[in-house]
């Protein structure tokens, strides 16, 4: 039995032994009683180990519906017979399971441990060659988990593209495989390694809904497997993929595959999102209590063309307008005037901060701001002096040609030189110069993955070196820089997941700014993560990716919903505008504690024309709505004299709540029977609502 704060987890030895078994997963109390996960009886003409809800089983013992494990000896028969060989137990908080091929030469450890404070239970395996011959391992998975569902399965999932991340998508499964990857070494904007299931016998959408999910903590190849099995059995496996189609291993060592987090929640997939959200919120440390600022940055104003009198005036208006933070993006160092030079080259740029770049900084750190700087520390540029001096740190298939992405190469971040370069690298800047700040950006993954001279590439493993240099490099800005907020981003949002979360303060879901994409992106996102990693600026409306209007005030509530920044161009502002910007500013300073740290709640969807976000202060002192109008943009409300109603959830039917601003107070009950009340209108189509608890 795995207990977590509201939930259990009870695991059995299957009756042969060879494997272990789920025999209940859910509220406190759910394992009295006969499992649900007994299919024995439906099916026909399959092992054993086929029909068992299976905790994570090798191929050899499980050969046809979907094995976790596929390991042979090069020239070998593939197949794992293992036996189970001991248990250990840590309380209710942990366990370790051990099983044993010693014909074959290989240790197994299945890993369970619930994180305190929350309902998430972290699986993982340990693979150890006990043999004198080395192993060749072509899955690997971290976990398998069984769901019990009587009518097949409704999965929750995030899909999309670059400048289209975290779209909500989701399908029924009643027999069949659903799989979901990335081969891009990292997650990728396609899919998410996040995946919710619940029973497709309830409505969807409906509340008190038992809600189960998965996610990978690993930002290299992975996938995510769904399988609904004969007899209604619905299993999902999760773990990282090799570039290379497999990983050897060498007699003595160790493989230990990435933590699989795995969620329950009993109220839908709201639900689900406050268990991710509180568990996000304890990755970080004490780096959570940390006062995330409202940013301004430079790259939608100036882009490439960045000099030291554009970025101050830049500078002054953002200040004036409440930022605490001014980060240059793109373009500071030499050989940068667009994007085919100078990556790798990492100093400031003399010809752009002719007044020395500590002046130009000091400038800015002058007017109350901190300072930062975008970085992309894999990526080198061909017409650079790095490339110049070391061609053969590019990933590159010998022989063949290297082909350009981006007109960039990507650095393989696996090796040692690599990542000593990137490490000095940032020594060197935030050493020598007052940063505060640094976003962390990668633009091009992999096409031809390769190291000359180093051998087979099964036998290097690239992807978890790649993997294991990234993660050093953040583990070393986290110690040796603590003072340093960094910011992950990839293209966008091609790299969030659990690992870069917790190493990392804030994240960049998606280079799409544009108001209502941006909304359906911030929704899908925060399914799976916490507000406070969530980094959303107010941007030029209409703008670049997205001609449908919104006001100011919509921009800025939509951005108030995780951490607010500012990218436009305000230089073109009126004062008007500007004033209005600095309104919005410190309102959002006044409730972001709540936003960061409150339990959030998602009010119906982009798609209704009335949606919006529930913070409520720890304590439950005050309740923070940010309410936007996607409907009619044409200057009456909604329906002729009546407002838009958002209905909130979990608030106290017999308190009693007074809207800061209106004077307004409101029955607990009248707020989640018939909801805020809202008239809006082409200029007014958003609001930030704080509301009092009497």
């Amino acid at each position: 039995m795995l207990r977590t704060e509201n939930t259990t987890y009870a695991v059995a030895l299957a009756p042969e032994g060879q494997w272990a078994e789920l025999t209940a997963w859910g509220p406190h109390g759910v394992e009295s009683g006969p499992s649900p996960l007994d299919w024995s009886r439906r099916t026909h003409f399959v092992t054993p180990a086929d029909l068992a809800p299976a905790e994570y089983i090798p191929y050899g013992l499980r050969p046809f519906t979907g094995a976790d494990l596929l390991a042979q000896r090069p020239g070998e028969d593939r197949g794992v017979w293992w036996a189970f060989t001991g248990a250990e137990t840590d309380g209710d908080r942990a366990l370790r399971l051990l099983f044993t091929d010693e014909t074959l030469g290989l240790d197994a450890t299945l890993h369970y441990e619930s994180v305190p404070g929350t309902d998430v239970i972290l699986r993982w395996a340990e693979l150890v060659c006990t043999g004198d011959s080395e192993l060749r391992l072509e899955r690997f998975d971290s976990a398998a988990v069984n769901i019990p569902v009587t009518a097949g399965a409704r999965l929750t999932y995030l899909t999309g593209q670059w400048a289209q991340e975290f779209q909500r998508t989701q399908l029924e499964l009643t027999r069949g495989r659903f799989e979901m990857a990335s081969t891009q070494a990292v997650p990728g904007h396609a899919y998410a390694p996040w995946l919710a299931v619940q029973d497709a016998a309830h409505p969807d959408g409906a509340t008190g809904v038992p809600t189960y999910g998965v996610a990978l903590q690993w930002p290299g190849n992975w996938h995510i497997t769904t399988d609904a099995e004969p007899g209604g059995a619905v299993r999902v496996r999760a773990g990282r993929l090799p570039h290379e189609g497999a990983v050897r291993l060498a007699p003595g060592a160790r493989l230990t595959t990435p933590k699989l987090a795995c969620a329950f929640s009993p109220d839908g997939l709201d639900g689900l999102a406050r268990v991710w959200h509180r568990y996000e919120r304890g990755l970080t440390g004490e780096r959570m209590h940390r006062t995330r600022k409202v940013l301004y940055n430079s790259w939608e104003a100036t882009g490439f063309d960045v000099d030291a009198d554009s970025q101050l005036e830049l500078a002054r208006i953002a200040a004036d307008m409440g930022a605490e933070l001014f980060v240059v993006d793109d373009g500071w160092f030499p050989g940068r005037a667009d994007d085919t030079g100078g990556l790798g080259d990492w100093r400031p740029d003399p010809a752009s901060f002719p007044a020395g770049f500590d002046a130009f900084v000091g400038e800015v750190r002058a007017l109350g701001m901190d300072f930062g700087l975008w970085v992309e520390p894999e990526c080198v540029s061909p017409r650079s002096e790095l490339y110049a001096a070391h061609p053969e740190w590019v990933y590159r298939v010998a022989g063949r040609p290297a082909r350009l992405v981006r007109n960039q190469l990507l650095l393989d971040l696996g090796r040692e030189d690599v990542q000593d370069f990137v490490l000095a690298t940032f020594d060197r800047l935030l050493g020598d110069h007052g940063i505060s700040y640094l976003k962390w950006d990668m633009n091009r993954p992999p096409t031809e993955r390769g190291r000359p001279g180093g051998g087979p590439a099964e036998e290097l493993d690239l992807d978890a070196a790649h993997v294991a240099g990234y993660l050093r490099v953040l583990d070393h800005l986290r110690a040796r820089h603590p003072h340093v907020t960094v910011e992950g981003c990839s293209a966008g949002g091609g790299r969030i997941e659990h690992a870069t979360l917790a190493r990392t303060d804030v994240v960049w879901p998606s280079d799409n700014t544009a108001p209502l994409d941006r909304l359906a992106i911030q929704y899908g996102y925060l399914h799976a993560h916490a507000p406070h990693t969530m980094s959303s600026w107010v941007t030029d409306s209409p703008g670049i990716f997205d001609p449908r209007p919104r006001s100011l005030g919509f921009r800025f509530v939509n951005a108030s919903a995780g951490v607010l920044g500012i990218g436009a161009d305000i230089r073109t502002w009126s004062a008007e505008r500007r004033a209005e910007a600095a309104r919005w500013v410190a309102r959002y300073k006044d409730v972001r504690e709540i936003v960061h740290h409150g339990e959030a709640r998602l009010l119906n969807t982009p798609a209704d024309t009335t949606c919006g976000v529930q913070y409520e202060e720890p304590g439950g002192g005050r309740i923070v709505v940010t309410a936007l109008s996607t409907g009619r943009l044409d200057g009456a409300p909604l329906v002729p004299g009546r407002p838009a109603r958002l209905r909130l959830r979990g608030v106290d039917p017999a308190a009693r709540y007074t809207d800061a601003a209106s004077g307004e107070t409101y029955g607990g009950a009248h707020l989640t029977h018939y909801g805020l009340p809202f008239a809006w209108t082409a200029e007014y189509d958003a609001e930030l609502v704080v509301l009092v608890r009497q």
